[in-house]
C-alpha cells in the first residue's frame, strides 16, 4: 500500500496534545487505520538563525513532522497573507483584505521552505495530499524540486468567482500554482465551477471533459468531496454529556426557557453581528419570547494578530451589549456571550439542549457545526437546524430550515419558525437530515478522496504510457514513466502500469 503524506498549515502532535481545528477532526481516523507522514508546522516560533530541519515524532503508524516558522514568517505568512488577504478574498469578503507584496512574497518563501523539508521525507511510491490555502504554491514548489509523486490538494474553504479573485494580486500565480497538483477537491460544485472558470481567465487553462482542465501539457482532475463528521459517535457523546455538571448547569439555568444555540470561531466570515441583528428582530416583533428563550452563542477568539478580527471583537461586544440593554429584564438577559473555547464533548451535550441550532454564515467551505448539531439531537424531541444557504451544508442538509443570514427580517421569522415548530414537523425535518449524514464519515470522505488520487495517477500513467516515452529500453525490464518491458531483440512486451 502507497504511503499518505497529509500536508497541513498545522500538524496535531500528539505529544503536545493539540489539535489543528477541524482538518485534524476530518483527517485523524484515516491516519490511524491507514498510517503515514503528517508534515507541517509545528506551532512554535523560533529565532531566524535557528536550524530548519524537520522534526520527525512517531506514535503507532504515524510519523509527525514539523518545522518551526520565524516571528517574521508567523506574522507574514500565517497573519497577513494567509488569515488576512486568502481567507477574506476566497471567502467573497474582499473589502477585509489587506493586500502587502512582502507577505505575498514571505507566503511563497515559507512554502518553498516546506517544499524543501518535506524533499528528504518522501519515498518514491508516496501519495502526497495537500491541505488548504496556506498551501497554495505547494504543488508547483514540489514540481519544481523534481517531485514527481501523485499530488492532491484540497481545499476546506470556499473558492469565490473569478472576478472577486483577480482583486489580489497574487492569485493568477497561485491558481497556477495548483494546478500543478493531480487532483484538486473542494466542498461543494459551486466552487469547482468558480476554480475552473478561474483557471481559465487567468492562467489560460483549457476545459477538459467531465471535471478536468488541460493546462501546460497535464490534464488536471477537479473534484466535489464534501468533508463529513462521525455522527454516531457524536450522538452518543452528546447523550453522554446531558448528565454532566455543564450541562447540568446550563439546564438549571434556562429554568424552562427554550435555548437557541450558536457555536463558531469569532470570525467576520461567521455572520455573528448580522445574527444579533436578526435575534433583535425577533425579540422586536415576538414580544411573545422575551422571558421565554434564551441565545447562548459561543464564539471563541480567534486570529488576535488580524486586524479585522480585533475590530469584530470589539464590535461584537458593543452589539451584545446594547441587546442585553435595551431588550432584557433584572431576571432576564436575551443573550449570553461566550468567547473562549468550550471543548467538543460539552458542546455536543449543550446542542441536545437546544431547542434551535443557528447555524448562519456569510459564507463557509462547508461548516460541520450544522451537521454536528443534527447528530447531537434527540430523534423523540429534536431541535431545529436554522442554516445559512450560504454554508456549503446548506446543499446537503436542505431539510434545515435555510436562511439569507444578510436579511434579518427573514431570520427572525426562521427562528419564530422553529421555536413554534410541532412534535411532528420537527421530527420529519429531523429524519431527513439524519438520513443525510448517517452513513457517511470522516474515514469514507479521506478514502474517496485517495482512491480518485490513485485513479487520476493511474490515467495520467496510462497517457504516459501510451506516448513517445514507451519505447523499448535499452535493456531488459527497465522501468519508464510506468511501463515495464520484457524480451529482447524484436520481441518486446511492454505493460503499463501505475508506478505509485
Amino acid at each position: 500500500m502507497n504511503r499518505l503524506v497529509i500536508v497541513s498549515n498545522r500538524v496535531p502532535m500528539p505529544s503536545a496534545g493539540t489539535q489543528a481545528g477541524g482538518l485534524a477532526v476530518a483527517l485523524d481516523g484515516l491516519m490511524e487505520k491507514r498510517g503515514g507522514l503528517w508534515f507541517g508546522w509545528s506551532g512554535a516560533v523560533m529565532p531566524a538563525d535557528a536550524g530548519r530541519a524537520a522534526m520527525v515524532e512517531h506514535r503507532d503508524l504515524v510519523d509527525y513532522a514539523t518545522i518551526d516558522l520565524t516571528q517574521e514568517e508567523h506574522d507574514r505568512y500565517y497573519n497577513a497573507f494567509s488569515n488576512g488577504v486568502l481567507w477574506p478574498l476566497l471567502h467573497t469578503m474582499p473589502e477585509l483584505m489587506q493586500y502587502d507584496r512582502r507577505d505575498a512574497r514571505v507566503y511563497r518563501e515559507v512554502n518553498a521552505r516546506l517544499a524543501v523539508a518535506l524533499l528528504p521525507l518522501l519515498r518514491p511510491s508516496d501519495l502526497i495530499w495537500v491541505h488548504d490555502y496556506h498551501l497554495m504554491p505547494l504543488p508547483s514548489a514540489l514540481r519544481a524540486r523534481g517531485v514527481r509523486n501523485p499530488i492532491g490538494f484540497f481545499l476546506h474553504i470556499p473558492f469565490c468567482a473569478p472576478d472577486v479573485l483577480a482583486a489580489a494580486p497574487e492569485m493568477t500565480e497561485l491558481v497556477r500554482d495548483l494546478l500543478a497538483a493531480d487532483l484538486i477537491g473542494f466542498q461543494t460544485d459551486n466552487d469547482v465551477a468558480n476554480f475552473a472558470a478561474a483557471a481559465q481567465m487567468l492562467a489560460g487553462a483549457v476545459r477538459g471533459p467531465g471535471n478536468s482542465l488541460f493546462f501546460a501539457g497535464r490534464r488536471v482532475r477537479l473534484g466535489v468531496f464534501p468533508v463529513e463528521i462521525e455522527a454516531r459517535s457524536f450522538a452518543r457523546t452528546a447523550i453522554e454529556m446531558t448528565a454532566s455538571p455543564a450541562v447540568r448547569r446550563l439546564r438549571r439555568s434556562l429554568d424552562g426557557q427554550r435555548l437557541i444555540l450558536g457555536v463558531e470561531r469569532l470570525d467576520p466570515t461567521k455572520g455573528l453581528l448580522q445574527r444579533l441583528a436578526g435575534l433583535r428582530r425577533l425579540l422586536e416583533k415576538r414580544q411573545d419570547w422575551c422571558g421565554h428563550v434564551t441565545t447562548v452563542q459561543i464564539a471563541a477568539t480567534s486570529r488576535k494578530g488580524v486586524d479585522s478580527y480585533r475590530a469584530l471583537r470589539a464590535a461584537l461586544d458593543r452589539e451584545a451589549g446594547a441587546l442585553n440593554a435595551d431588550l432584557g429584564e433584572p431576571d432576564w438577559q436575551p443573550l449570553r456571550m461566550v468567547v473562549h473555547g468550550v471543548d467538543r464533548a460539552t458542546v455536543a451535550g449543550y446542542m441536545r439542549q437546544a431547542r434551535v441550532g443557528m447555524v448562519t454564515p456569510l459564507r463557509d467551505g462547508m461548516n460541520l457545526v450544522a451537521k454536528e448539531f443534527v447528530a447531537a439531537q434527540d430523534p423523540a424531541d429534536p431541535g431545529v437546524l436554522v442554516l445559512s444557504r450560504f454554508a456549503g451544508a446548506a446543499r446537503q442538509l436542505e431539510a434545515a430550515l435555510l436562511v439569507n443570514p444578510h436579511d434579518p427580517d427573514a431570520m427572525a421569522d426562521a427562528l419564530d419558525g422553529a421555536l413554534r415548530m410541532g412534535l411532528e414537523e420537527r421530527q420529519a425535518r429531523w429524519r431527513a437530515l439524519w438520513a443525510v449524514i448517517e452513513h457517511r464519515s470522516p474515514l469514507v470522505w479521506g478514502r474517496s478522496f485517495v482512491a480518485a488520487l490513485l485513479r487520476t495517477a493511474a490515467l495520467h500513467d496510462g497517457q504516459s504510457a501510451a506516448g513517445a516515452c514507451c519505447r523499448p529500453p535499452a535493456n531488459a525490464r527497465a522501468l519508464r514513466h510506468g511501463c515495464r518491458w520484457s524480451g529482447s531483440g524484436r520481441k518486446w512486451n511492454r505493460q503499463c502500469w501505475p508506478r505509485w
